[in-house]
């Protein structure tokens, strides 16, 4: 089952140099125009196609993030429904960042 953080508590563990393991969902563009670096990139609709590059993460805690938070909700149930443990969706996406 999938928790959220918010922006604030996730750049608090970006500053403390925390080792993360980021997801953006959302379109290539949107990826250009502004992103957390160091994320991986994989849309919301390639997500199921390219699950094996994710495997080395099932057990880890995958923060996802998107636009608003609702893409990002999406990916991770299905990431949850495809038996990873701890995925954690960012609250309000990069417009809340």
């Amino acid at each position: 089952m999938s928790t959220e953080i918010t922006p604030e508590a996730l750049k608090a563990r970006i500053a403390a140099g925390e080792d993360l393991v980021l997801l953006d969902v959302r379109r290539p563009d949107e990826h250009a125009e502004k992103n957390i670096p160091g994320s991986l990139l994989i849309t919301l609709d390639e997500l199921e196609d390219r699950l094996d590059e994710l495997e080395p993460f099932r057990n880890k805690e995958l923060i996802v993030y998107c636009r608003s938070g609702n893409r990002s909700a999406q990916a991770c149930m299905f990431l949850d429904m495809s038996g990873f443990t701890n995925t954690v969706n960012l609250k309000g996406g990069m417009l809340a960042w």
